[in-house]
Order: C-alpha cells, then structure tokens, then sequence
C-alpha cells in the first residue's frame, strides 16, 4: 500500500507526516501540486524523491479526508 511510505517521528519535522522518514513533508509536496508543479518538475527539485512517493502523498491526502475526527466530551 502506498500510505506506508507516510512516516510520523516527532524527532523529524516535528512529527509532521513525512515521505519515507525524510525530511520532505506530504504538506510540502500537495503545496507544490496545488501551485501546478508537474510532478516531473517536483522530482527534479527533490531527486531523493520516487514517483511512488507523490503517489503516497495523494493517496495519504485522500485518506486523511475521508476520516473523522470527532470531539473528546468529558462528562
């Protein structure tokens, strides 16, 4: 599954979700996808980066979406 490719360590970034534990956030990169850069464009500029890796942060954005988060009440 590609989502596995999503790493969480508070050591790294502050725990921000990262691709493969570097220090390459999946928010950076949707930036990025969001200001039109190609993918091809976004490999260039991180070549530790592999097309599966944006595949994951697509994917990890998707699924993030789809969950809900609901409110803790304390009674």
């Amino acid at each position: 599954m590609q989502i596995e490719r999503i790493t969480h360590d508070p050591a790294v970034m502050g725990g921000k979700p990262c691709i493969r534990g570097l220090r390459v956030t999946v928010g950076a990169v949707l930036g990025l996808l969001a200001c039109g850069k190609s993918r091809e464009r976004i490999l260039q500029a991180y070549p530790y980066l592999e097309p599966e890796d944006i595949n994951a942060v697509l994917a990890y954005a998707a699924w993030r979406l789809e969950e809900r988060e609901e409110p803790l009440v304390i009674a």
